[in-house]
């Protein structure tokens, strides 16, 4: 815990950033100094809705320019929701200005960026990590209690999708829908939680190589090309085993998990955002087959697993651990190379998979 809160700045007014002002705020480690945009007019609108409804002490001041919060050398965090296509060049001016960087996903254009943008960071003894909620849930803890025990058996499968289906108005004006701004669609926007989940599950274990396929792709009028739209992968891992994943603009709400093994398997139906409620939950399955003259019968044996913590917007929910997790970072004076680590890893089996679709499916090795 921190004695004094961390002060943040927010480049952008992303609507994400407004989760995460709340979740700041719940976290009790952390505070919204400034907010930037290029409208000063439009930084001050958003300050001005977001206390409304989660309101800190002092009001966060309305910068005009992204160069103005940088500046500014009592924000000593930043918050960056901007297009990827952007990220890059302020998180190289963020670690500049000694300014610790929480960055949203997928971080980079290629993971040749962002090891730039990451070996900035560590040259200025700052903070790197990106916005991956989930990986700061109470329920984390739990579904790697079982795979420990081995209730699961051996490892052979994984399995996850996590899709929506987007709205026209969406696909007309979204930035998503334009290749200069978020050139990986839906693979960028989603496929980096799949490809997150079946990373940590297996202890960061890299695919020796993937192969990809874009579906279907669309881009907005203004969009230079398509984006993928709908997106699918084979991992192939060492010792034979596999995984796949689904990322779709065109399904509806779909964030299933499946972890499958020789003696069961682990289900979530709501890896990224849980359920609303004050519980998490998973579902283990070792089911058993019994053959007794013309019965076959086969047993369930599904158990669920609950954890006491709330979805989201609550002080026990993932997005305000995830601060609570940065701030005491930040505090300790000594960043965590673990948080750069997993985020070019996922950047680099993203990229793989990505070159893959776009040569027919052919399987593309992982570095």
């Amino acid at each position: 815990m921190t004695s004094t809160p961390i002060r943040w700045g927010f480049l952008s007014t992303a609507g994400i950033a407004r989760k995460n002002w709340q979740a700041l705020l719940f976290s009790g480690t952390g505070s919204v100094a400034a907010v930037a945009s290029r409208d000063q007019a439009k930084a001050a609108a958003f300050i001005a809705e977001c206390q409304r409804e989660a309101a800190f002490p002092t009001v966060p001041r309305a910068c005009g320019s992204y160069e103005e919060l940088l500046a500014d050398p009592s924000i000593q965090a930043v918050y960056i929701p901007l297009p990827t296509g952007l990220r890059k060049e302020w998180v190289l001016r963020a670690a500049r200005a000694g300014k610790h960087v929480l960055c949203e996903k997928p971080c980079a254009l290629d993971a040749k960026d962002l090891a730039e943008m990451i070996d900035a960071c560590r040259a200025a003894n700052v903070q790197f990590m990106d916005g991956v909620m989930f990986m700061h849930t109470r329920r984390l803890a739990a579904i790697r209690n079982v795979l420990d025990a081995a209730e699961l058996g051996t490892l052979r499968r994984i399995h996850s999708q996590f899709s929506f289906n987007a709205p026209a108005e969406f696909l007309a004006g979204n930035i998503r829908m334009s290749s200069h701004l978020e050139p990986q669609g839906c693979l960028g926007d989603l496929g980096w939680y799949t490809i997150r989940m079946t990373l940590w599950t297996l202890g960061y274990l890299m695919p020796e190589r993937v192969s990809g396929r874009i579906l279907a792709a669309q881009g907005r009028s203004d969009s230079p090309g398509a984006v993928p739209m709908e997106f699918s992968a084979e991992l192939f891992f060492p010792g034979g085993l596999s995984a796949s994943f689904y990322n779709s603009f065109q399904t509806e709400h779909q964030q299933i998990f499946i972890a499958s093994g020789t003696s069961g398997y682990l289900k979530l139906d709501d890896f990224v955002l849980p359920f609303h409620g004050s519980e998490t939950r998973f579902t283990v399955t070792n089911s058993s087959f019994d053959v007794d003259g013309c019965r076959f019968n086969m047993a369930p044996g599904r158990r669920e697993i609950s954890c006491a913590e709330y979805s989201n917007n609550h002080p026990t929910a993932q997005e305000t651990n995830l601060f609570r997790t940065f701030n005491t970072l930040v505090a300790g004076g000594s960043p965590d190379p673990h948080w750069p680590e997993i985020a070019l890893k996922t950047q680099k089996v993203m990229d793989a998979c990505l070159a893959s679709a776009r040569n027919n499916g052919t399987p593309v090795p992982v570095s």
